[in-house]
């Protein structure tokens, strides 16, 4: 399962990308519409679904995509990725294990977002040297 959000600036991308995931089961955390909101506000809900486990991965958009990701880290467990190019979202995956894709909708076309998502999908964590470094993020987080 995915979660899905966005503030008004990212709405647009994130209709575009829920019918692209059609094959997926997508959980919409809104927003609802282009009017204007405060993206914490569905941000965090959709952030905790993924650090629950209630979702696998969450996929976030706002208009640069910094405050979603500012937000999404703020939760125990999530590795939010701001992605801007599929390479970027390749090494997420690969390096960081990010379950969280942050997309920037002010910045991307929907092809391109498509792009990054087919690959933040696929794209499978490498481990080894990289595993020992998400451990180390997880011993700080526990003592927090």
């Amino acid at each position: 399962m995915i979660a899905l959000a966005s503030d008004h600036a990212g709405y647009k991308l994130k209709q575009e990308l829920i019918s692209y995931l059609s094959n997926f089961e997508v959980v919409d955390f809104g927003t609802d519409s282009p009017q204007s909101m405060d993206y914490p506000d569905i941000g965090f809900a959709a952030a905790e679904a993924v650090a629950k486990g209630e979702c696998s991965r969450g996929i976030l958009i706002c208009g640069s995509g910094i405050g979603m990701s500012i937000v999404a880290n703020k939760v125990k467990g999530v590795r939010a990725a701001l992605c801007t190019s599929e390479t970027i979202a390749r090494l997420s995956r690969q390096h960081n294990d990010a379950n969280m894709l942050v997309l920037p909708g002010r910045f991307i076309s929907f092809e391109e977002a498509k792009k990054i998502v087919d690959t933040w999908l696929t794209t499978k964590f490498d481990g080894g040297r990289h595993q020992r470094r998400l451990y180390k993020i997880k011993k700080y987080e526990e003592r927090r």
